[in-house]
């Protein structure tokens, strides 16, 4: 499973920890991933992993909810 955001395609980025003593390490940035089920354009139903900003921008439509 990656770590990927299936709208957009935002992934995982390096860079580096700073400590106070200005030492460097390795570090990766992961994207704020949910897994939320949306609407795709062939009209079915299914969970899908994207972004916080693609859940904020509206790119992601959301199914109707059932009434029970």
């Amino acid at each position: 499973m990656t770590k990927e955001c299936q709208i957009c395609g935002k992934k995982p980025r390096t860079g580096n920890n700073v400590s106070h003593a200005n030492n460097h390490t390795k570090r990766r940035f992961l994207p704020n991933l949910r897994r939320v089920r949306a609407q795709l354009p062939q009209g079915r139903v299914q969970k899908i992993k994207v972004c916080a900003r693609c859940l904020r921008s509206g790119a992601v439509v959301k199914p109707m909810a059932s009434s029970l």
